[in-house]
């Protein structure tokens, strides 16, 4: 049997209620081994690692991803209570949402399709990238040794291309349907908490409004506006005297966002920026309707957002909550720039597109699994005991902070003395090196990347 260490068992034992406890023994083992091999994240090539701790047969550890019964979904939700219970306990919870492009060679893999790569592609050229489109929803959590908030992934969608459905039968569906999808799973999980929902442009669509209306009493969109928005009054009330007929929809036409901004004097606001730095903007800010054909109204805030520094596009955003501080919506928004970074830090060190299974079932575990990797070496990270010092384990001109890298290379550290050399019955030899190297054993051991 596996053993976890005390510290560790409040998160990862929450995880056993997913599986029989034959596969949960060795999904675990799978997640230690992720988390200390480097490079490609291949089945085989983590068992590598660890392989001293094995038992039974190599293809044991494959049939978790391919044909053991276990449900994603419920580890999504483990994961999620854990969060909100230990770091955001009480208010708003802030979640976001985008999308990534992985690359996965192969000609049989499950869900392949060619997608636009929105990191290598500009106004002017499009790059494609063959492989997998992940819709992820992540949790804003501010840790006490962090700058900025950390995004971590709780819930991962895999998007199907038109093609792709089409060929298989299947209904399309956007990215912003699964992700509003995503976000009726956590309304679900959490009926007596209330959630701000961040997402970029692709986002900030009229379906989605609706939603967010739909459920204004726990749910808040903020996301990019369209300059040349249809914004309307809302219908006037029909009286007893109305002629007959179907009554009215909308009120009377609102001046475009732009129009309103041509001539609006600007108010100064020094706000949280991109990165977790501070800006000075000017902005206007004005309230309507958002109309779209055969859909009706839905109320919004929106606010024009000028960088005074320059180096920066102007912007639109808006907000279902008419109640939000122009303050506040920006803030929002541009606290979404945490998942960017999500992103990168899980291709740089935990291999996010380096997994190589191709059926239907591995495809659907094995990336998600790595997404959640992110936020358990986060947690475990933030629960070191206190002879785990959290400064920067990496350092370069100029850090400042902590960041993913110190956090997966203190974690790795602890994993190894703390956990691996237990099981192998090597602690007591360790822990009698000497200082200098037992830190060189583990400065090679315990890379970032």
């Amino acid at each position: 049997m596996v053993f976890i260490p005390i510290v560790a068992q409040p998160l990862l034992q929450a995880f056993a209620v997913a599986f029989t406890q034959p596969t949960f023994q060795r999904w675990l083992l799978l997640l230690v081994a992720a988390l200390l091999t480097p490079g490609r994240r291949t089945v085989s090539n983590v068992l590598r690692t660890v392989h001293s701790l094995v038992v039974g047969h190599p293809s044991s550890y494959q049939r978790v991803f391919s044909s053991r019964r276990w449900s994603a979904w419920r580890l999504s939700r483990t994961l999620t209570t854990f969060i909100l219970t230990h770091w955001v306990p009480t208010g708003p919870v802030v979640l976001v949402g985008d999308d990534t492009v992985e690359a996965h060679p192969g000609r049989k893999v499950f869900g392949k399709a060619r997608h636009r790569d929105a990191v290598r592609s500009s106004h002017t050229f499009t790059a494609y990238r063959w492989g997998h489109k992940w819709i992820v929803m992540t949790v804003l959590v501010q840790f006490p040794f962090a700058l900025r908030p950390w995004a971590l992934p709780v819930l991962v969608a895999l998007y199907h291309s038109e093609e792709w459905n089409a060929r298989h039968g299947r209904r399309h569906k956007t990215p912003p349907v699964l992700l509003r999808q995503l976000l009726a799973a956590v309304l679900h999980w959490f009926p007596h908490r209330r959630f701000l929902f961040a997402g970029d442009g692709s986002y900030g669509t009229h379906d989605l409004a609706r939603f967010a209306q739909r459920h204004r009493s726990r749910l808040t969109l903020v996301s990019r506006f369209y300059p040349r928005a249809n914004l309307y009054a809302p219908p006037p009330a029909r009286g007893e005297a109305a002629k007959r007929g179907r009554p009215r929809t909308k009120g009377t036409k609102l001046p475009w966002p732009q129009t309103v901004v041509a001539t609006a004097r600007r108010r100064r606001l020094t706000v949280r920026w991109y990165g977790g730095t501070t800006r000075q903007v000017a902005v206007v800010t004005g309230t309507g309707h958002w109309y779209k054909g055969g859909q009706g109204l839905v109320a919004v805030r929106w606010v024009f957002v000028h960088d005074r520094s320059g180096t920066h596009r102007d912007e639109y955003f808006f907000t279902t909550d008419v109640r939000l501080t122009p303050h506040q919506i920006i803030e929002l928004y541009t606290g979404r720039w945490s998942i960017e970074t999500t992103f990168q830090e899980l291709r740089t060190y935990l291999g996010l597109e380096t997994t190589r299974g191709w059926t239907q079932a591995t495809v659907l575990r094995a990336a998600p699994c790595l997404f959640g990797l992110f936020s358990v070496v986060a947690l475990l990270y933030a629960g070191l005991p206190g002879d785990h010092p959290r400064v920067p384990q990496v350092r370069w001109v100029g850090k400042q902070e902590v960041t993913f890298s110190d956090a997966i290379t203190a974690v790795r550290r602890w994993v190894w003395s703390e956990w691996v050399f237990v099981m192998c019955g090597h602690k007591e030899t360790f822990t009698q090196l000497p200082d200098a190297f037992r830190e060189t054993l583990l400065y090679a051991l315990a890379p970032a990347a």
